[in-house]
């Protein structure tokens, strides 16, 4: 009697990992015991920096509005905190946004915080 390979559901287990692998160097690519590793590392990876994709761009805005009221003579704190406290809604992604594009409109609006 021969012996049992686990078949249809196996194979199509390994071809997920191998698929997920497509465009990895050499045996990550092709050989499923490597492969695997690899796509497990890469899909922690992938978890990770999506938590952290967020901390970056709130980052890079808070330099970017740091930038710009520094040039109105304010620092980025106390502009936020002048914000907050005028009822000022916007948040640090349309701030940095307005720093950039429209820097006559971020003045106004840092000019009404004080």
């Amino acid at each position: 009697m021969p012996r049992a390979k686990r078949g249809f559901k196996a194979r199509r287990r390994r071809n997920r990992i191998l698929k997920a692998a497509s465009g990895f160097r050499g045996k990550r690519s092709s050989c499923h015991a490597v492969a695997n590793e690899a796509v497990q590392h890469a899909w922690m990876h992938m978890y990770r920096s999506r938590k952290q994709r967020k901390r970056d761009f709130r980052s890079l805005w808070i330099v970017r509005i740091n930038a710009a009221a520094r040039r109105l003579g304010h620092s980025y704190s106390k502009l936020i905190g002048s914000l907050g406290k005028a009822g000022v809604e916007l948040n640090r992604k349309m701030l940095a946004e307005l720093a950039i594009s429209d820097p006559v409109a971020f003045e106004k609006i840092a000019a009404a915080a004080k």
